[in-house]
Order: C-alpha cells, then structure tokens, then sequence
C-alpha cells in the first residue's frame, strides 16, 4: 500500500512539472508576428506574450516598493538602529581601559611590588625603510639593542603594520626616542610592574609578564584581586581620524593591595645570612624561613639562588624554585623531636627514662641502624641532647605504628600546606598501616621520610606553643591563631627544655647560641640520595625556638649540599640561625631572658665543636639497606 501511495505522488508531481513547463515556455500557443520591414531586426517582429510583460512588470514593481518602504522605514524615523549601528561601526569605537594593578605591601606598608608608567616603542616597518643607518643606530644604543637586530626584526615583518621594539622602556628614554624623529618609530604609552627589594623577596612576591597578569608568587596566587576590573571608553572619531567625542562607559576599578605578613627589615637580614653561608660553604642552594609563634604569620622567607623579577630576561626555573615550600628533603635528627615527644605524651618514657643505646649499634631484622658513638645508658634527654638514632628508634618503638602515623599527619606531614602560595609540596609520608619496623626507626629519626622546609616549621609550633599546631600564612592577620592539640602542653614545655640542651656544651649545636637568650632548637644532617641509594652528600639544616622561656620566633635553616667548612647541621645551618635571631629579636625588641650570658660567651670555633653530631662511621650506605644515621 505504502509503495503505490509513493508511486502515486511521483506521478502527479511529474505531471504537474510537465504542465508548468509549457505553461512557462507557452509550449502549443500560436505567436502572433509580423514580418519585419526591410533592414529591420527580425527580433523586433516577435510579439511578446502579454502573460509574461505582466509577470516581469508585477517584479519590478514588488521589488520597486520594498526598496521605497525600506528608506521611508529608514529615513522617516520609525527604526534608526541600524544606521546609528552602522556610524558606530565606522566612527566610535569602545576601548577597554585596564584598571591599576594593585601594590603588595609588606606588614609595615613598605611597597614590595607596584605599577608605574613605562611606554613601548613600536615601528611601521614599511615607514621605518626611510630611516637612515645612522638613525637606527641611534635608536639602537637608547634601546639597548643592535642595530642589526632592530632591521632584522622589521625586515622579517614587513608586511605587518605594527611591530613592537622594545617595551616597559623607562619614560626617559621613550622621551629620547621621540625626539630622535625616526620615520616609523612611535611610542604608547604603558604600565610596568616595579619591585624595589629586587631579589630579596622575589620568591615570595613572583613577577607578572608584560600584560600585567602574575606568573609567580603571590603574584600568581592573587592575581584577580591585585587586577582589579577593566573599565570601558567611548571614542567618536571624525574622518581625519580625530577624537571629537570621549566619554566612560564604565570607570576602571583599582585592584585591591594586599599586605603581607613578610617583615622587609626581617626578609633582608635572613636573605643577607643564608647568601654569605651558602657562598662560604660553596653549597648548591639554601633556604631559610622565620616564623611567629603567636600568629603563625611568615615574617621572612628566603632562598638562594634567586633572581631579579626586574630583569625578567635573567629569569631561569632553577633560580625561580620557592625551595622552602616546593623542594622536599629527608629532614635527619630534626625528625626526632616528634618520636620522643609522643613518647612522653603517652607516659611511656619521662625525660630521666634511662635508654640503653650500646653498643652504639641496633640490628632490626636484618637491618643495622648506629650512632656515630657508642653513648651507653643515657636519659631521655640526652637522647636529644647528642642526638641519639637508637635512642629515638627504642622510644618510638614504644609506641603503636598507627599512633605514630596519626602523630605525624597531624603535625602537618604527608600534606600540602596552606599557606596561599601556589605549588606548596605535600611531602612523602607513607601509611603507617604499611609500615615495617625498620620504616618506624628510619622516619622516627629523619629517613625514609620527605618534608619541605615549611612544614617542619610548622610541626615545630607544637613546642614553640602548649603542644598545638598552628597553620602557617604568607599573609597579615594580626591575630592569635588557633591551633590542633597534638600533643599536652607539659610535654611541649618538656621538650623545649630538652631540646635547649642541644645547644649547650657536649650537644650538637654550640655554635647556635644567641647572647642573651635562650635557645631551644634540633640539628640535621641528612644523606642525599642519587640513582636509588645513598651518597656521601648532605642535606644541613637547623631549627630553633627563641626566646625558648617565653617562645616568640621559630627560624628554619637549611643548607643543601655543602661542600666547604664541614656538612653537619650544628656547623653549616647553625651560626646562620644564630645570626638571624639576633637580628630579628632586635628588630622585634624582644627583651633578653638571660642577660648575663650577654657578656664573655664563647663560641666553638674550631673542628672539636662538630663531634659525635655526624653520620655514623663515615661508611658509605649499602643500596638496599637501613638508611643511614643522621645528626
């Protein structure tokens, strides 16, 4: 049925095609015509159907009054859009004006970062061919580049109408090139981003690219609110190109400026020690971080090598590198605080507990762990003092592995911390679900275990503090911070008092003191790791807490890879500590809690001072086996 309805309606449309066609063509009707008179054009003898002068005239006369009605529709001021839309086009134009970019401040409101007028010198390359070598080699030397550069770069675009120079030039210098009249040379105006403490704080305030948009630091992270909201001109343009109308449409909106908790008295001091340290320790880089203990606010935070975010052409990945939050390390003996306290939280241990660590070696399974001496039967305290790994390792096998593990995550390890600053690294803390014994000893004393720099600083505000840890912040906020309870506020009073024992004589860290204060801090001195095993290169740091009867400050100092003047961490990391915490307790006018050390201290200076605070042994660490020891 389907397929004769379907037959059906092709022939009755082939029908009336057919019919249309000689309708159209007046296929069978008789044309009228006369013969055409002597030297006339035949053609002029044919006689038109009428049919068809009426079909073409009807046309004619349609589209005649369309084009009428649309000019009355037009003209007679019924609908003017689309001639107001059509002027718009060829005269006004609408210009996005960019709003101010914000300053960074630092917690005193000195500027770290702020926008000032520059200007960008661009050629018309086919107006620039007029320009003479002398000319150009004048625009050359104010510019700073060669002049075959400059007619290498026009000749390469010639076919374009507008080709940049050079920009963010000084407004001095654009004046120059203005008045030089070069044929095709012109100069626009523009913002370029300014940092006057340069590479002091770069790695904290980032830099942004030439359209103002932040590529690093706090730069980056805070991008939409330093950038503010575009505003929007109208521009009415007569045909020479004149503006004879300017009006806003929508006024830019200022980016906000941020404050920052860096101190730049504090950020100069810290950069300035941890340079002269990593020069004269001929180390590969370094990293330091000062912290208040109160507000957990980042009062200084440096690295070396650095760079200059005002000479963005000098800028490398290895010199950008935020070491202190996004380089991770195995943190050695500065780890063994933590085991030991969790020790004394729990009852099991008392800072007198005597710990037998001979003879100076302890097998787990088929592994060995040792210390660099054999220390005997010693207390809980001078398990911290001389840095005992066995002495940690049997304290922390006291405790259950999952407790351990919690511990660890709660003081901040195994996750990424928020401090505001993009890339900030998590570290490497495995479950403790899957711990092995001989992983329980490694991590309790700094191995088997990746930390950055910040997050050790921010473990250590449990005993800097009563026992709470408190998030750390790149920002200003002038408050007290609120804090997780890891551990009870007699056991953190309990450990700074055992960890001041580390800087007095026979611990690790003498060279650590600060006259006239009184300093609770831990010493490391890590192997590195190259191709799977360990290398007879280090990682030195130090970590104190100061004034350790009243805490104020926590200042981190790590040294990586040094080569020259010792590699343990009392030696390397800590004058660079006590450097900085005399600085920055005076700045802060932090009053002395034990004056009468200010006069006749002595410091160890010579090779004695570092004994019994190295690797065990010197021997070089067996792929596959424990990790080594660390001081």
């Amino acid at each position: 049925m389907n397929e004769w309805l379907r037959k059906t309606a092709r022939r009755l449309a082939r029908r009336l095609i057919v019919r249309f066609k000689r309708w159209w063509r007046l296929e069978g009707v008789p044309i009228k015509g006369r013969r055409a008179a002597p030297g006339q054009d035949p053609l002029l003898a044919v006689q038109i159907q009428p049919v068809r002068s009426y079909i073409a005239l009807g046309i004619i006369s349609a589209a005649l009054c369309v084009l009428v009605l649309r000019a009355f529709w037009l003209q007679g001021g019924i609908s003017t859009d689309f001639l107001l839309r059509q002027g718009e086009v060829r005269f006004a134009r609408t210009l996005s004006v960019p709003a101010p970019r914000g300053q960074i401040l630092d917690r005193n409101g000195i500027v770290l970062a702020s926008t000032m007028p520059a200007r960008s010198v661009w050629v018309v390359p086919s107006e620039a061919a007029a320009a003479t070598p002398e000319q150009i080699a004048k625009l050359g030397k104010l510019l700073d580049m060669k002049p075959s550069e400059i007619m290498a770069r026009i000749a390469v675009r010639r076919s374009k109408s507008f080709v940049y120079l050079h920009r963010q030039v000084d407004v001095s210098v654009a004046n120059q090139v203005k008045e030089c009249r070069i044929p095709g040379v012109h100069v626009s105006d523009e913002m370029r981003r300014q940092y006057p403490d340069g590479q002091v704080s770069a790695h904290v305030v980032g830099y942004t690219n030439l359209e103002e948009k932040g590529q690093e630091g706090i730069e980056l992270a805070r991008d939409k609110v330093l950038t503010g909201e575009s505003g929007r001109r109208r521009v009415i343009r007569d045909r020479l190109g004149r503006v004879v109308e300017d009006a806003w449409l929508r006024e830019p909106v200022s980016g906000k400026d941020i404050e920052l908790s860096i101190d730049s008295r504090i950020q100069y001091l810290t950069f300035d020690a941890l340079s002269k340290s990593v020069a004269a320790h001929k180390a590969k880089a370094g990293a330091a971080i000062v912290a208040d203990v109160r507000t957990g606010e980042i009062l200084a935070l440096a690295n070396i090598p650095t760079y200059d975010p005002n000479e963005r052409r000098t800028v490398t990945f290895e010199r950008m590198r935020n070491r202190a939050l996004t380089d991770v390390f195995e943190p050695g003996s500065t780890m063994k605080p933590f085991a030991v306290a969790k020790g004394l939280d729990m009852g099991v241990v008392t800072p007198d507990t005597i710990i037998d660590t001979s003879p100076g070696r302890f097998t787990i399974g088929n592994r060995t762990i040792s210390d660099t001496h054999n220390y005997g039967r010693i207390s809980v305290r001078q398990v911290i003092a001389k840095s005992s790994n066995i002495g940690t390792t049997k304290i922390s096998f006291k405790v259950n592995r999952e407790v351990m593990y919690k511990m660890y995550r709660d003081l901040g390890f195994g996750t990424a911390p928020d401090v505001g600053f993009p890339g900030a690294a998590a570290g490497i803390l495995r479950n403790g679900r899957n711990w092995q014994p001989i992983e329980q000893a490694t991590i309790s004393y700094g191995h088997g275990v990746a930390v950055s720099l910040v997050q050790l600083v921010r473990a250590y505000t449990a005993f800097a503090r009563n026992g709470d840890v408190i998030p750390l912040t790149l920002f200003k906020t002038g408050r007290a911070a609120e804090g997780v309870q890891v551990y009870k506020p007699k056991t953190a009073h309990q450990m700074r008092g055992m960890m001041m024992g580390v800087l007095e004589s026979g611990g690790t860290a003498t060279r650590a003191r600060v006259p006239g204060y009184s300093v609770a801090g831990k010493t490391g001195t890590a192997y590195k790791i190259q191709n799977g095993q360990y290398v007879h290169r280090y990682v030195s740091d130090f970590i104190g807490i100061v004034p350790a009867s009243n805490p104020r400050v926590i200042i981190a100092v790590m040294i990586d890879d040094p080569t020259e003047g010792g590699h343990v961490g009392g030696v390397v990391a800590g004058p660079v500590f006590a450097q900085i915490a005399e600085g920055v307790l005076t700045t802060l006018h932090v009053a002395p809690d034990q004056p009468d050390t200010l006069q006749g201290v002595v410091f160890a200076k010579n090779a004695d001072s570092g004994r019994g605070v190295e690797l065990a042994g010197g021997r070089r660490p067996r792929q596959g086996g424990a990790a080594p020891s660390a001081r």
